[in-house]
């Protein structure tokens, strides 16, 4: 953990994600405001010393909504990048272990899939499921499927042949306890450094739909919904719309770096996987 810790893009990365997630679960305590209140008379303050990021069009204070928005940014996110891990992760397996018409038919699917654009496809699954937390987790979680598949695939055909498949192979290991014993370990750390990158494009797509009208129903607040609302006043009350811009940009700045970080780190160890499988 130590020498883990002594990369500067570990570090730096993380240390911004983790101020994010103690905004986003301690959000109660680090505003003294409702995210839905209204107050009019109040309404687009400059940022002062009761508000501190300013008021919006409904006088609703921009931090509180921040602070609450970071609770579904950053759940919506997590949970669509953790279907497409377990997805992902599964079926480039199975791909990469069985080869032949199995590998080919999910390899074609996968083609298919990445021939959209990752955010049009959300825009197809989130218009067509509608708008709520669960559609949203999929319709984010769904395209970013094809990363973790072949960055899964790779690996299980890179690993398949070496000695210790083949022994575990001839004494009569299933294919099931091979994939998941030997196959699945080495995975996890090419898994690892994928996630925070997919975790960054998982953040954009969130306040991409929020923007556009299919993320999270009123008045429940998200990023991408507060920089909508504020779009019309970009110039006269910037900052209804330039706060919650720049926590969505350190958030995904914070998952690459940790993503640069981890890859850095864990492709050393990549050598020594069988030794340790």
């Amino acid at each position: 953990m130590k020498n883990m810790l002594s990369n500067k893009f570990i570090a730096i990365g993380g240390a911004i994600i983790v101020f994010m997630i103690l905004v986003a679960v301690f959000a109660p305590l680090l505003t003294a405001y409702d995210y839905g209140m209204v107050d009019l008379p109040n309404k687009q303050q400059v940022p002062n010393k009761n508000h501190i990021m300013g008021t919006d069009l409904y006088g609703r204070d921009v931090w509180c909504r921040i602070a609450y928005g970071a609770r579904v940014s950053l759940f919506v996110s997590f949970a669509a990048v953790a279907i497409a891990i377990f997805f992902g992760s599964i079926l480039g397996i199975i791909a990469g272990y069985l080869k032949g018409v199995v590998d080919f038919t999910l390899s074609r699917i996968i083609d298919i899939m990445m021939a959209f654009p990752p955010l049009l496809l959300s825009l197809i699954i989130g218009v067509s499921l509608g708008t709520s937390i669960r559609n949203m987790c999929i319709s984010i979680g769904v395209p970013l499927i094809p990363m973790f598949f072949r960055v899964a695939r790779g690996v299980t055909l890179s690993i398949g042949e070496r000695t210790y498949v083949m022994a575990a192979k001839s004494m009569g290991s299933g294919s099931i306890k091979i994939m998941i014993k030997h196959i699945l370990p080495n995975v996890l750390p090419q898994i690892f450094v994928v996630l925070s990158l997919g975790m960054g494009g998982a953040i954009l797509a969130e306040a991409s739909l929020g923007f556009l009208g299919l993320g999270i129903p009123q008045p429940t607040p998200s990023w991408g919904l507060i920089v909508n609302e504020g779009k019309l006043f970009m110039f006269s009350a910037p900052w209804t719309t330039g706060f919650s811009g720049a926590f969505i940009a350190l958030t995904v700045l914070g998952f690459n770096l940790l993503g640069d970080g981890l890859r850095d780190y864990l492709d050393p160890k990549l050598k020594n996987l069988e030794g340790q499988s």
